[in-house]
Order: structure tokens, then C-alpha cells, then sequence
């Protein structure tokens, strides 16, 4: 110090000061001329103990005074970003391995800073439907007590949940109305999470090993039409007649037309609930989505026809809102428990659905349970856990029962062949959480033929391999076979010998006429 030389911390601390100082002033004259300054805000899905998404570029976007510059530090990497006229602003962090340590998010500008603690990378998914969806853990062990002890050694502090509650929006938004609330899984928070979800993310986590986040924007009681986006309500006349009504909130008619919904209020409309929940959050990288819904497109009065077409078109919608052409996509077919003479038309509806490239359909008709609501999420989340493990983590998982591919006409019968069946085809019963257990001297129930006319008779079926024939004494000459088409269909015993459950089906769907009954 003899020299004269101001020692390097002294130098710091008289640059700080003097930072400080400048700062301060600017904020007094500011102040002064009546301006409001802003500390910079991020969206509302970066809070403490969130997950984001590994191997992609990372958005992180917020809102802060015009002509800023942003800050953006994590895990090492610094970014900036200008803040536009409207306060908006968006830096990108570049993609990122998975990463098991909570590190802190930080954001700065010259009005101030925020912070968001303990944030993993891993993979992150959407999760979403109706109430199937919505059923939290704890209902599910009230229902399956075998699922406790599952629950019970849920801690695993690298599974976050985070549950989106908006309601609906006539425009998309911008952010969330709230900010969103990350939950740490433990056997405690755990009872809260949707059921479904929790044992999909429960599985993927332990076969996967990384972190996992679910964003769960489920609501109970309905339709489809509000996760669409509106921009995908096109290419159908049902898509675009149920739009036009929507736009005009005229809930009447959309209850009276062809392929038409229930809709009690705004929060059915098309896309409402897509702007609300899942507009806000189209920047933010997710691995995939799963879905589990339906109900209440064919429930009392409701019109399951043309549900194939929207699904897809929410699959679509999804996959091009979000900037990801090919978006997994996977989702639960509706459970055997039938609540109304809808659901065999709308299962074959999600059937038909499943044709789209990385999509994957869960089918839940063999698992026990009563209502519409049945406890067994434990085995659907497994389920739909296969889909995301062979399609996302590329492991050699078995993800589909028996789906049925072709038929062909031999000798006054139907020969059925299936994809998803080269381990075989066998008679099989589940029950509980147990695998299914071979039934080798059991009768293959279920299968129905129709003759020229359209009339229905049950069919004896025999498994030839990867195949099986069905024929009746009653129909010389079918034309057409269906498998497990009742409301709640008693036998669900056709498996391919990975332990998965053939899909209900029919060989010719045109064949299934439906009259919904739709109101005056």
C-alpha cells in the first residue's frame, strides 16, 4: 500500500459505492418525473424448486422497464436480452445435460434482480384432461388401498408437480393470472398430485434417472374443446361449426349439432382452457404430454362422433402452439367402468385416433374398479410410463397390447391380425396391481360378427398365433368383427404375451351406428 496503489478490494468497494450512487440518483430523477420504475418480473412458471427441460434451449422471458438490458444467470452460463417497447423480454440459455442439484436462476437488470431457488433440469411433462386426470393420490389409495405403501415411500425430492388452476380465457394469455406453485415429491405432498400422473412420473423417474417435472392443467368435467387451440379448429365441419358457436358463446347450439358437447359454461368452449393454461406456457420446453380424457364428450346427451377428429387436432394443435413438430403424445383409452351408452363409440373413437406419428394410446378396459372414476391409476401410469421410456429414453419397452391392423375373410369366417402381437396372443385376467395371469384353458369371450344387414351376434374367437378367427353359426357370411363394444364390456381377456391388453375395436367402424339422442 507504500506506493500508493489502492489495494484491489478497496477498488471494488469504491466501484460498487459508486455504482450504487449512480443508480440511486437515476431512480430519484425518475421518481421525480413521475415515472413508475419496474423490477424485473419473470413469467409466472419460474419459481423456486421448478424443473426445466434438459437437451433443448431454455427460454426465460419476463417483463422489466422498455430498453433494459436483462441478466440471465444459471448453472454457470450468463445470456442477456434487451427489453422491447412493451416490457416484454426473452434471453436463451443454451441446452443443458440433466442435472440433480437445485441451482439458483437469477435475473438482473440496473431496477433490480429476482431470484428462483432450487431448480433441476430433467425432463418435464404435460399432463392434462379431465377428472380421470384431476383424481389425486389420495383418492386413488382411498379406493386401492394396495397403493399406499407406494405412496408411503414416495420421498423423492427429483420429482417436482406443479398443478395450473386458470380458468377460462376468451384470449390467450400472455402469463399466468397467478404465479405457479412447484411441489417438492414427498409421501406427504405426494397425496395431492394427480394419481395418474404421479405413478407415470414415479416410473419414468425410477427407469429414466433424471429429474422430473408434471405440469398438470387438468380440469374435471371437461370436454375436449377447451385444450384445443383455436387455431387448429379447422380442416372438419364439426371443428369449424363448434369454433363459429364458440365465438359467439351460443352453448345451446353446440349442445344441438352433430359431434357437438355439453357445454355448461365459457370454461367449455373451444380453446378457453388452452388459453389460460397452456398459452402462457408455450415457450417453455417440454420432454412430452399425456392425456387422459373423454368423459364428457360422451356422457348423457353427448355426442361422441368425431371425437377421432378432434383429437387429433388437439394433437396437432398442441404440437404446433408449442414449437414441436413432433411432440410425444400419450394418452389413456376410457376405462371398461361405462357410465353411458357412449362410451364403446368413443373408445373406438380414440382407437382410431392413435395413427398419428409419437402418439401412443394407454387401454385401461381390463383393470377392475366401478364408476367413472376408477381407482387403478397405479397400473395407468405405469402404462403410459412404457410409451415415454421406449419412445423419449429409447429403452426396449413393450408399450401396446393387441391393436387390431386387418381382417380377411376364409371359410365362413374372419381371420383378425394385430400389430403389437409378435410375442404372441393369449386368454389372460388381471386383478389388482398383479400381472396378468395366463388362462390357457380359458374360452376367448368378447368377440361379436355382424352380417350383411349390420346385425350384431356373438362370435366364438380361437388365438392361431398372432391372429384370431371368429365365426358364429348365426352368420354364414360376416362382414365385420368387434371386441370388448359395450358399455362395460365383462370380458377383457385377449393379451399379447408382454402382459398388455388388446384395444376394443370394430374391423369396419363405418358399421357403428350411433344416435346420441341429442336435445330438441
Amino acid at each position: 500500500m507504500g506506493s500508493g496503489i489502492v489495494g484491489s478490494s478497496t477498488f471494488c468497494r469504491i466501484v460498487r459505492c459508486r455504482i450504487v450512487s449512480v443508480l440511486a440518483a437515476w431512480l430519484v430523477i425518475n421518481t421525480a418525473a413521475g415515472r413508475t420504475v419496474a423490477a424485473p418480473r419473470l413469467a409466472g412458471i419460474f419459481v423456486d424448486h421448478m424443473v426445466v427441460q434438459r437437451d433443448q434451449p431454455l427460454p426465460v422471458w419476463g417483463w422489466a422497464e422498455p430498453g433494459e438490458m436483462v441478466r440471465v444467470a444459471f448453472a454457470g452460463r450468463v445470456v442477456t436480452a434487451v427489453t422491447a417497447g412493451d416490457g416484454s423480454w426473452m434471453a436463451m440459455l443454451p441446452a443443458m445435460p440433466a442435472a440433480s442439484e437445485g441451482r439458483d436462476l437469477q435475473v438482473a437488470t440496473a431496477t433490480g434482480g429476482a431470484t428462483v431457488r432450487d431448480v433441476l433440469v430433467g425432463d418435464v411433462w404435460h399432463a392434462s384432461g379431465q377428472s380421470n386426470m384431476a383424481m389425486t393420490v389420495a383418492e386413488t389409495v382411498a379406493g386401492l388401498p394396495a397403493a399406499g405403501p407406494l405412496v408411503a415411500a414416495a420421498d423423492l425430492p427429483l420429482i417436482r408437480f406443479c398443478r395450473i388452476r386458470e380458468g377460462e380465457s376468451r384470449e390467450p394469455l400472455e402469463d399466468l393470472r397467478t404465479p405457479a406453485e412447484w411441489r417438492v415429491c414427498s409421501p406427504e405432498t405426494a397425496r395431492g398430485f394427480s394419481a395418474a400422473a404421479f405413478f407415470f412420473a414415479m416410473e419414468v423417474h425410477r427407469k429414466g434417472g433424471v429429474p422430473l417435472g408434471v405440469i398438470d392443467t387438468s380440469r374435471g368435467g371437461t370436454p375436449i374443446e377447451p385444450y384445443i387451440p383455436q387455431e387448429a379448429f379447422t380442416g372438419h365441419p364439426t371443428l369449424e361449426r363448434e369454433l363459429e358457436l364458440g365465438d359467439r358463446e351460443d352453448l345451446d347450439a353446440i349442445w344441438r349439432m352433430p359431434g357437438g358437447v355439453r357445454a355448461r359454461d365459457a370454461n367449455w368452449l373451444p380453446g378457453r382452457l388452452f388459453h389460460s393454461r397452456l398459452s402462457p406456457l408455450r415457450h417453455f420446453p417440454v420432454c412430452g404430454c399425456v392425456w387422459y380424457q373423454g368423459e364428457s364428450n360422451c356422457g348423457v346427451q353427448e355426442d361422441p362422433r368425431d371425437y377421432a377428429v378432434k383429437m387429433r387436432a388437439l394433437v396437432r394443435g398442441w404440437r404446433a402452439a408449442l414449437g414441436h413438430e413432433t411432440l410425444p403424445f400419450f394418452y389413456v383409452q376410457l376405462p371398461g367402468s361405462g357410465a353411458g351408452p357412449g362410451w364403446p363409440y368413443l373408445r373406438e373413437q380414440q382407437r382410431l385416433a392413435s395413427d398419428l406419428p409419437h402418439v401412443g394410446m394407454v387401454v385401461t378396459v381390463d383393470l377392475e374398479g366401478e364408476g367413472i372414476h376408477p381407482p387403478n391409476k397405479v397400473d395407468v401410469g405405469r402404462r403410459l410410463a412404457a410409451w415415454a421410456l421406449a419412445e423419449v429414453s429409447q429403452q426396449e419397452v413393450p408399450t401396446s397390447g393387441p391393436m387390431f391392423l386387418r381382417q380377411t375373410v376364409r371359410d365362413g369366417e374372419l381371420v383378425l391380425q394385430f400389430a403389437d402381437a409378435e410375442s404372441g396372443l393369449m386368454v389372460a385376467r388381471k386383478q389388482g396391481l398383479a400381472a396378468p395371469e395366463e388362462m390357457p384353458n380359458t374360452p376367448l369371450t368378447g368377440f361379436e360378427v355382424a352380417d350383411a344387414e349390420g346385425e350384431w351376434h356373438p362370435a366364438t374367437a380361437v388365438i392361431d398365433g398372432s391372429s384370431v378367427r371368429v365365426f358364429s353359426d348365426a352368420v354364414p357370411q360376416p362382414v365385420a368383427a368387434r371386441y370388448a363394444y359395450a358399455v362395460t364390456p365383462e370380458s377383457c381377456s385377449l393379451y399379447n404375451r408382454d402382459g398388455l391388453p388388446a384395444s376394443p375395436f370394430c374391423s369396419q367402424p363405418a358399421m357403428l351406428a350411433y344416435d346420441p339422442q341429442l336435445p330438441e
